[in-house]
């Protein structure tokens, strides 16, 4: 007699093998595809109405399910049917601390394992999930909650998250909080919480900001946004380090706001701030958490994009200056060669926007990977540009104006990362090519350019909830060419080209007084070039100087008012295109 053998199924079935276990006294079967089955055939069962054997009820809402799929699915269930509680013996059972539509999402994921989660659902789910137990459904929810933080529901996602005990997503969402705490306090949600927790927001010592401005700002926003709330103010000013904020602007901002002037307390803060800086040797007397720099002031990989050769060829070339090392660094080239290129940097990830190749204006765009350390490619834009303005506010980033071969363009796109997406928006007032393009206090600014005729001095604003442009204080110079960067809460435009000169004169606009004013000039004339804020300070990198390309680096300091030169770039010549990539 032959010796049995393990048996499978045939080769050509779908299914999961079954497996057959051989011994000298007994066989055992397994079909692997049961469990699989099983359950789709109990969900078309009970949407038959077929076999349930209890009701939920939930206001005026009912659902027949079945109590063993339910016990052996959902936590909530399998201990109320399994313990002799009365439920267990109950037809019609009153479900509390739910909502009908979640608890017919979550009945169904108990059938079938599957959920959809969106914008309108995700918290009602995670609430319903939380109070039966389901941690994974209440995880998938966190994880959806945490992949669309955003300044304007920081706020609120890290309160609900901490009202379930989701302690990973408060973690997440504090982090985020911090990272982004100049964006999160222009919220509404910032304006609405209650004293205790923005005095605990301001007292944070990881909070990522440019400067301690950012913070007084913050705070005085909070107290104004209410008449009831000026009681409040010394208490909320004692968590800024007032120290720390620069001599001038102590003068002319803190010491002229008239609820300070008015209060004893706010007084006796702002002279503590006043001796720390007119006399040094009494430092040592001051110090306490007010006198000691944020442990997160933002320091970053400064990225230098494309650009120009000493032969005025353009690059894909990729650079980064690291200052730790206080030198440049080589990263992987971009697939395209791009100058005259827009740049931005939203949520770690850095966009190339369109250029000239030296042959075509461009309308391509690839974003960079620094963990993976690699470029991609994505969604084209709408139109071709070169020497355009690029910003990220928000979940978005927006391109506006440049050259596309035959004239200066005044069309605006805005691009969605999350889906690939782009959108056309309200056109600017004027045609700007070679003008500057930066993000301010929640609205788009568009500065200088030119339209291949005039160089303007002028200034739009873009309003992203009213989708419209309006007409904003004129810059004291004409210039195209220019950078602009984002300081303190405060504009700075600097360099560029007049018409007739090759500038290095720097002008700074204060939102607060609407006013433009200058500061030190640059140690060279730069035109072509890039400007962006690391570590308190700002970088002017590159240019063209009226005789030939630069890589030379500038560095401004706003306390000294000072222009100092940093290491100059290994591998471009100006014309490039900057972006700041946090370090974590």
């Amino acid at each position: 007699m032959y010796p049995l053998r393990a048996l499978t199924d045939s080769k050509t079935s779908e299914c999961p093998r079954n497996l057959y276990e051989m011994s000298n006294e007994s066989m055992v079967f397994q079909q692997n595809d049961l469990f699989p089955s099983a359950f789709p055939a109990m969900e078309e069962i009970r949407r038959q109405g077929k076999l349930c054997d209890v009701v939920l009820k939930v206001d005026d809402q009912a659902f027949s399910a079945h109590k063993i799929v339910l016990a052996a699915t959902i936590p909530y269930f399998h201990a109320m049917f399994t313990n002799d509680m009365v439920e267990s013996r109950q037809h019609e059972i009153k479900m509390q601390s739910i909502d009908a539509n979640s608890l017919e999402a979550l009945i169904n994921f108990a059938y079938s394992g599957r959920i959809v989660l969106d914008k309108n659902n995700v918290q009602s789910i995670m609430l319903g999930a939380s109070y039966l137990h389901l941690t994974k459904v209440r995880d998938a929810c966190a994880n959806y909650l945490l992949q669309r933080l955003h300044p304007h529901n920081a706020l609120g996602i890290r309160q609900f998250a901490d009202t379930l005990g989701c302690s990973n997503l408060v973690e997440s969402a504090d982090k985020y909080i911090e990272q982004c705490f100049h964006e999160v306090s222009l919220s509404d949600e910032y304006l609405n919480l209650p004293m205790e927790d923005v005095k605990n927001l301001l007292n944070r010592n990881e909070l990522r900001v440019e400067s301690e401005e950012q913070v007084f700002e913050a705070c005085m926003r909070w107290v104004k946004h209410s008449e009831n709330r000026t009681a409040n103010l010394p208490v909320l000013l004692a968590q800024v380090r007032l120290p720390l904020l620069s001599p001038l602007y102590l003068t002319d901002r803190v010491a002229t706001e008239e609820l300070i002037r008015t209060s004893h307390q706010c007084r006796d803060l702002l002279d503590e701030a006043r001796v720390f800086h007119l006399i040094p040797e009494r430092r040592p007397l001051l110090q306490s958490f007010r006198t000691k720099p944020r442990a997160c002031e933002v320091r970053g990989h400064i990225y230098v994009v494309g650009g120009l050769n000493k032969h005025g060829d353009s690059l894909s070339t990729v650079e980064y200056y690291d200052p730790k090392l206080n030198a440049w660094q080589s990263a992987p080239a971009m697939s395209t060669m791009r100058s005259r290129l827009g740049v931005a940097v939203l949520r770690g990830m850095l966009y190339a926007f369109g250029g000239y190749n030296g042959k075509d204006r461009l309308a391509s765009v690839e974003v960079y990977d620094c963990m993976k350390k690699e470029w991609s490619t994505v969604a084209p834009m709408q139109c071709k540009r070169s020497a355009l303005g690029a910003t990220a506010l928000g979940d978005w980033i927006y391109v506006c104006g440049g050259y596309d071969g035959v004239s200066s363009l005044n069309s605006v796109e805005r691009y969605h990362p999350q889906i690939n997406t782009w959108c056309t928006l309200a056109p600017m007032n004027k045609s700007r090519s070679a003008g500057a393009v930066i993000a301010c206090q929640g609205y788009i600014y568009a500065l200088g350019g030119h339209d291949g005729l005039s160089i303007f001095d002028s200034v739009e604003r873009y309003d992203p909830n009213t989708n419209t442009w309006t007409e904003a204080t004129p810059m004291l110079t004409k210039r195209c060419r220019l950078g602009v960067a984002m300081l303190g809460g405060k504009l700075y435009a600097c360099g560029g080209y007049d018409g007739a000169s090759f500038l290095q004169t720097v002008e700074v606009f204060d939102p607060n007084t609407n006013k433009w004013s200058y500061v030190a000039s640059m140690n060279a004339h730069r035109s072509r070039v890039a400007l962006t804020a690391n570590m308190g300070k700002l970088w002017a990198v590159g240019g063209y100087d009226g005789f030939s390309n630069l890589v030379s680096v500038e560095v401004y300091d706003p306390v000294t008012d000072t222009w100092t030169f940093a290491a100059p770039m290994v591998a471009h010549e100006g014309g490039v295109g900057l972006g700041v990539i946090s370090i974590p």
